[in-house]
């Protein structure tokens, strides 16, 4: 009997019809002959509007409050799927975190997983029922509710992936699978069959909302194979697993005697992502001296402020400009560490801006082949579109430009790349 992690997201749950429309595929799935464990997100835009709620009451909740008013939106989704699964004739249970003993880190609106006590888990399998799990939270070895931050629910069916050993872990939602750049920009995007951990790592820390980019961590970390795909259709979606499968799966086609050419050049870059949640911070008369840009990026770290690309310039005068960009929810706390930075450091001005977009081509191809960066900025240049900033990986390109002209510019690099073209089986 093979044991399957299974998440729905929101849109999944969003009606009371589309929770007994999962039940039926999740009992079709245990009929199989597999275990099941669910992992379920909030029903629809039940956390926005939590959020709201809580902001009526209070615009600046404490945190610890906030998480708890947040978890009981997939406690909801939870009880009614197992409900849901009973109704028709099969055993269910739903948990909540503690009862799953979901441990988490004690900081609250973005907890981390530190470890899953598993045995009431594998107890309620062992009766034969289909365990529901409400995703997104976690408690403190205090017992006090978290949260793991939007997207949560992903990283919750990995990390039970994870630590029962399950043979494969299925993220349903809305879209068919992983797509070569955001189809309702781009309806010429073609969807990848199979995507490498490194590929789907770049593409959801640069804005591709499919997967939780902490969900693609632990997946790499523990070598868990994911499943993305839609809960509205039967299509199989995008397999993500391991550079060493890949491998396999190779050696495997040669040794039946089913030797696949794979295509020399081409297929360089995997995807296009747009990510139009970025602001950018602008700090003038930076002392120039060691230390200074420790001592601002550590300030950021302490107020657990993400900080994505980094660029710095000297003058003659013997002080510089920092250039960096963050999220821009976090902008408001953003200012409040760096007002207090710059008075400490006396810099001349912090310039602010929330108008921003990051364009980013992701391939792991990209490293042996030169020019595929020049080929990215000569097909924004060429538009009249400006690059703010740029950074480099060996499996990624990223230029911040502005907002207003984002779409178009994912548009464009997807056709420069010729990403719209047929993806051969063997290479996707």
């Amino acid at each position: 009997m093979a044991l399957i992690v299974q998440k729905y997201g929101g849109s999944s749950l969003a009606t009371p019809e589309r929770i007994k429309e999962v039940g039926k595929g999740i009992i079709k799935t245990k009929k199989e002959g597999n275990s099941l464990v669910v992992v379920v997100s909030a029903m629809g835009d039940t956390t926005d509007n939590l959020i709201s709620l809580m902001e009526k009451v209070n615009p600046d909740p404490p945190k610890r409050e906030l998480d708890l008013l947040l978890s009981t939106g997939e406690m909801v989704s939870a009880a009614l799927l197992a409900a849901a699964l009973e109704a028709e004739g099969e055993k269910a249970v739903a948990l909540t975190a503690y009862q799953g003993k979901i441990i988490t880190d004690d900081f609250h609106t973005k907890a981390r997983i530190k470890k899953i006590r598993s045995e009431k888990i594998l107890e309620e399998l062992n009766r034969g029922k289909i365990v529901v799990v409400a995703g997104f939270q976690g408690i403190t070895p205090e017992e006090t509710i978290t949260t793991l931050g939007r997207g949560g629910s992903d990283t919750t069916a990995v990390a039970l992936a994870a630590a029962l050993k399950a043979q494969i872990c299925e993220i349903y939602t809305d879209v068919e699978g992983v797509f070569t750049a955001d189809p309702r920009i781009v309806p010429e995007a073609k969807k990848l069959k199979k995507i490498v951990y490194d590929e789907m790592l770049e593409l959801a820390s640069l804005g591709a909302k499919v997967l939780h980019l902490r969900a693609v961590e632990v997946a790499k970390k523990f070598n868990v194979p994911l499943h993305i795909r839609s809960s509205f259709t039967e299509n199989e979606g995008t397999i993500i697993m391991s550079n060493i499968k890949n491998e396999r799966e190779k050696e495997m086609r040669e040794a039946s005697g089913k030797i696949v050419e794979e295509p020399i050049e081409g297929f360089i870059v995997t995807g296009v992502v747009l990510d139009e949640t970025e602001a950018k911070i602008t700090v003038r008369g930076v002392p120039d001296k060691p230390g200074v840009a420790g001592f601002i990026f550590g300030k950021l770290a302490e107020a657990n402020i993400n900080v994505d690309m980094i660029v710095q310039s000297s003058s003659p005068e013997g002080k510089n400009t920092i250039s960096f960009t963050v999220e821009e929810k976090d902008l408001p706390q953003v200012r409040k560490v760096m007002e207090k930075v710059g008075s400490e450091l006396r810099v001349d001005e912090i310039i602010y801006d929330p108008d921003m977009a990051k364009v980013s081509i992701v391939g792991a191809g990209m490293q042996s082949h030169p020019g595929v960066a020049a080929r990215m900025f000569t097909c924004l240049g060429n538009a009249g579109i400006n690059i703010d900033m740029i950074s480099t990986s060996e499996i990624k390109i990223s230029c911040v430009i502005r907002k207003k002209e984002g779409k178009k510019a994912v548009r464009l690099v997807h056709e420069a790349f010729e990403l719209d073209k047929e993806i051969p089986e063997e290479a996707s």
